[in-house]
Formats: structure tokens, C-alpha cells, sequence
């Protein structure tokens, strides 16, 4: 499966992804051509190659006669039902303004028909989002991976004024997706760019393995601290329709000044609001100290609950962070009725091979009650569950 992967070392913008598309591969000429089914005269797109921190990167940019800035959702829609471009293009390009539209809408206390695009219905937006749509129709991609995305601090200035970076609107569109602070005075992150990367990734984290085969650099317009570009990667990736992926937070802290009676109540409480897992290892610190170290594994939207926990529960003053690729197969669970009980099993498959995995607490359960080994009950609801007795 052809993957691209978005890294997006100084956020993201429409010009930014347009210009790493092309610096990857994509043909201008061909690029253009299908620009030109929009029926729209009044662009052209130009690029060059800069330098951003010594990186070198392709620089796009919309230039634009005659701009009307301000558009409805319908004006767009029109615009884009009316060219020849493919239907599975319009039909993204309308979801991505739409998009645009609900959460503008949200922000001007108005409807999404009703709302007007000021910046984010010119002519160069829509040039950034169908152009995007061309290039990955043009590049065969198949999926489309994002990093989570650096958000800058500052005001910007917009049709009603100065506001807070990141925008409003980019803010309402990167809701449950993972992003980070840096400290540069900088929009990032616009709203077209985020709504591309929205509506376009199907996941948000950790570069899949895949073996690249292209690599492009789009530079932003202004020159920062770290280098203005967005950077993305083609290539195969293979996937198992027998393993899940997904991506989950670790946190790891080392304690040395514990009572070891209070970690039962920590792990209980991790587990309560939402761990995946917790262990503890037993670790030498610095003076040869001994100490525990505390992993949770946790899903990225609790981890703000983890480490309340943590700080408020436990001796820990600091703490680790770093998101994951989790690989797991698909399960079902079923209730098998043993000699001894009923026992819930989990059934997993992995290239035709079946795991069978009976659940420990049901196990134990029915082995005090009939007086039994608890090897004995587990055998016979794996025998159960495998068809082998009845």
C-alpha cells in the first residue's frame, strides 16, 4: 500500500503540502492542467527552490488577480461540482470546506450555509485544497500518515482583526487530534492546513514502517529559528489485515522514596480512569539506590489523567513521555460453559493460527468453588473454546 507520511517540523500550510508534494515527485505541468478543469483565470503558481536552515525546499506560491476573498459554501461547492475534475476530488473538496464552514460557523455563532470565508474562501485556499487532492490522485497515495502537529504562539492578524494563534478555527479543527507547544511567535499551523491534514490522515503519530521511495520539502513564507518546512515521505507500507496499529502513550517515572504498601492503590487508581496496562520494574538509581520504576500505557487523550494521578498519588516530582505504535490482533470474546462454570475466553487469530486465552478471574473463581486446580479449569475452557469437548 503506497503511504505518504506528513512530518511536520514547523506545522502545516496549503502552500507547504502543496510545495513538498511537488518536491517529492509530483508534476507542475500535469499539476497545473488539472488545476485548469476549476475553470478558474485568475492564478497562476509559481515555485522555486529556497533554503530554510540550510534544509533545501520548494517554495509554491497562488498568485492571484482580482481576489475575491469572501465566499459561501455554495459558491465553492458550484465551483468545484462545475469542473471536470474527478468525483472522488469534488467530493473531498466539498467535505474539506464544509468542514471549514461548520467550524466558522461555530466561531460567528451562524449556520455553515450562512457563514462567509474571508481568507479561507480565496482563491489561493481553494487552489491549496484541490491542488492537494490533484497531487495525491496524481501520486497514487493510498494513505496518508500525519505527526502530531507543533502549535505557535502570538496573534496574527485576520478580516476582524488581530486573534490569538493558533486561529480559532484551527483550533476547533485539531480537537482530538495530537498537537504540542513550541515557543515561537509564529502561525504554524493555518486552517487550511489543518483541515487538509484532518480530513486527509487517516491516523496521527509515529512514521509507520514503510520503505521510501520519496522524500519532499515544502518551505513556509518566513524564516524561523527551526526550519520552516513541512517534509513528507512516500513509500510501501505493508499491511496485515491480521494486527491492529494504533498509537498509545507510555509514561514512565522512577521512585526511590516510596512506600511500597501505596503502589496497589497508584495502579488502582491508573486502571480506574483509564490505563491500559501498569507495571513496575525494580531499577538501581543513581548511588546505587534501589527504586521502582512506574510504567502506565495509556491511550494519548488520557494522559493528562495519568499524570494527575501520578503527581497527587505518588513521591514522583518528574516524569517521562513518548507516544507509541501498538500492534494487536482483532479479538472476540465468547462464554463457554466448562464442567466447573461458565468462563469467558478470548479468541484471537494470527495467519490462520488461533489463540485461545481464557480469563484468569473466572478461572480462579470456579476453582475455589469446586475445589479444583486452577490449571484445571483453564485447560478445560481452552479445550471448550477450541471445540475439542463439549
Amino acid at each position: 500500500m503506497k503511504t505518504l507520511y506528513f512530518d511536520c517540523i514547523a506545522g502545516a500550510s496549503g502552500d507547504m503540502i502543496l510545495g513538498a508534494l511537488i518536491d517529492a515527485g509530483l508534476s507542475l505541468d500535469l499539476l497545473k492542467e488539472k488545476l485548469n478543469l476549476l475553470n478558474l483565470d485568475e492564478f497562476d503558481i509559481t515555485v522555486k527552490q529556497v533554503k530554510k536552515n540550510g534544509f533545501a525546499a520548494t517554495k509554491l506560491d497562488v498568485l492571484v488577480k482580482d481576489e475575491k476573498h469572501e465566499r459561501h459554501f455554495s459558491d465553492i461547492k458550484h465551483l468545484v461540482e462545475q469542473s471536470d475534475l474527478s468525483d472522488r476530488i469534488k467530493e473531498k473538496a466539498s467535505q474539506i470546506f464544509w468542514e471549514l464552514c461548520e467550524k466558522e460557523a461555530k466561531i460567528h455563532n451562524s449556520s455553515p450555509e450562512k457563514v462567509h470565508l474571508h481568507e479561507l474562501g480565496g482563491v489561493d485556499t481553494i487552489v491549496d485544497v484541490v491542488g492537494t487532492l490533484i497531487g495525491l490522485e496524481l501520486l497514487n497515495v493510498d494513505n496518508i500518515v500525519c505527526s502530531p502537529l507543533p502549535m505557535g504562539r502570538g496573534f496574527v492578524k485576520g478580516a476582524h482583526g488581530k486573534i490569538p494563534l493558533p486561529a480559532p478555527a484551527t483550533a476547533a479543527l485539531l480537537k482530538n487530534i495530537p498537537v504540542y507547544g513550541v515557543d515561537v511567535n509564529f502561525e504554524l499551523v493555518t486552517p487550511t492546513g489543518a483541515v487538509l491534514l484532518k480530513t486527509l490522515a487517516t491516523e496521527f503519530g509515529v512514521m509507520p514502517a514503510m520503505q521510501v521511495s520519496n522524500i519532499g520539502y515544502g518551505a513556509g513564507n518566513k524564516d524561523l529559528d527551526i526550519p520552516n518546512v513541512i517534509r513528507v515521505f512516500i513509500g510501501e507500507e505493508e499491511k496485515n489485515k491480521d494486527v491492529i496499529k494504533e498509537h498509545l502513550a507510555i509514561l514512565e517515572t522512577n521512585i526511590d522514596d516510596q512506600n511500597p504498601e501505596f503502589f496497589d492503590h497508584i495502579m488502582t487508581l491508573l486502571f480506574e480512569k483509564g490505563a491500559l496496562d501498569v507495571w513496575m520494574d525494580s531499577i538501581q538509581m543513581k548511588k546505587n539506590r534501589p527504586a521502582i520504576k512506574l510504567s502506565v500505557l495509556c491511550k494519548p487523550n488520557n494522559v493528562s489523567e495519568m499524570k494527575r494521578i501520578i503527581f497527587t498519588e505518588s513521591n514522583s516530582i518528574g516524569l517521562r513521555e513518548a507516544l507509541i505504535m501498538r500492534h494487536s490482533l482483532p479479538r472476540k470474546i465468547i462464554k463457554v460453559e466448562t464442567k466447573y462454570g461458565p468462563v469467558n475466553v478470548k479468541i484471537a487469530h494470527f495467519e490462520g493460527n488461533k489463540k485461545v486465552i481464557p480469563e484468569y478471574e473466572d478461572c480462579k473463581l470456579l476453582s475455589r468453588k469446586n475445589g479444583v486446580s486452577i490449571t484445571d479449569t483453564f485447560h478445560q475452557a481452552i479445550l471448550v473454546a477450541s471445540g475439542l469437548i463439549k
